[in-house]
C-alpha cells in the first residue's frame, strides 16, 4: 500500500498530498489547546472537534507536503501573538495545516480532518498522546497525556535534516528564497479573540 495520503478542504478546491507518512516519519498528536479550539470555531469548523474539544493533527517534514489544486485559495491566521501560522481554504473556510510564521523554522502540521479517512488511519498509526488536555472539554483526566517537551525532542531531528538538506526551502506554503508565507496572514483583534470567548 502507497504511504502517501492524500487530503482536501470541504469543498474540494484545495487539494494535495502528504507524502511519505507513517509513524517514523511524523507524530500523530491529539491537541486541546484553547487556539485549536478557537481557530475552529472562528472559521466555522468546530465538528472537526472530538468530545473533549481535540483536534486531530501529524506533524511531519515540511517538504513532505505536495498541493495539487487550489493554491490561490490558501490563506492564513494568527490567532494571538504567538508565531503559529495557521493555515485554511479561503473558499469553504477548512482548517488545513499549521506552521511556524516563516519558513525558517520547518515543520508542518496537518489537520487530519482534512485527510483521506479510509487511509489516514493505518497510515499515522494511533495518536501518541494528548497535548493541552488541561484546555479540553469535559473530564480529560482518562486521556493519555503528551507533554510539549517530548513532541519537540521528536520533532527535532527531522527539523535538523530540513535545515541542513535545504528541504526547508521546498515547502509549497513558504517562498523558496525568502521563507515569508505566500498568502498574507492576518492576526485576530483583541475584540474578534474576545467575540470567540463570549460564543
Amino acid at each position: 500500500m502507497s504511504s502517501d495520503l492524500t487530503f482536501a478542504c470541504r469543498c474540494g478546491s484545495v487539494s494535495g498530498t502528504l507524502l511519505d507518512v507513517g509513524p517514523g516519519q511524523g507524530d500523530h498528536v491529539i491537541c486541546h489547546c484553547t487556539d485549536c479550539q478557537d481557530l475552529t470555531r472562528h472559521l466555522d469548523h468546530a465538528d472537526v472537534l472530538d468530545a473533549h474539544g481535540g483536534s486531530a493533527l501529524y506533524q511531519s517534514r515540511c517538504a513532505r507536503l505536495r498541493l495539487d489544486t487550489g493554491l490561490e485559495q490558501l490563506a492564513c491566521l494568527h490567532m494571538t501573538d504567538k508565531p503559529t501560522l495557521r493555515w485554511y481554504a479561503a473558499c469553504c473556510g477548512m482548517p488545513l495545516f499549521n506552521t511556524y510564521a516563516n519558513g525558517k523554522l520547518p515543520y508542518i502540521t496537518t489537520q487530519l480532518a482534512v485527510c483521506d479517512p479510509a487511509k489516514r488511519e493505518s497510515l499515522v498509526g494511533p495518536p501518541l498522546g494528548h497535548l493541552f488536555t488541561e484546555d479540553g472539554i469535559g473530564d480529560t483526566s482518562a486521556l493519555p497525556k503528551m507533554s510539549m517537551a517530548k513532541l519537540m525532542r521528536r520533532f527535532f531531528p527531522r527539523m535538523l535534516r530540513d535545515l541542513f538538506s535545504g528541504d526547508r526551502r521546498r515547502c509549497p506554503l513558504f517562498d523558496s528564497e525568502t521563507l515569508q508565507p505566500i498568502a498574507t496572514p492576518h492576526r485576530l483583534t483583541a475584540e474578534e479573540r474576545q467575540a470567540l470567548r463570549d460564543a
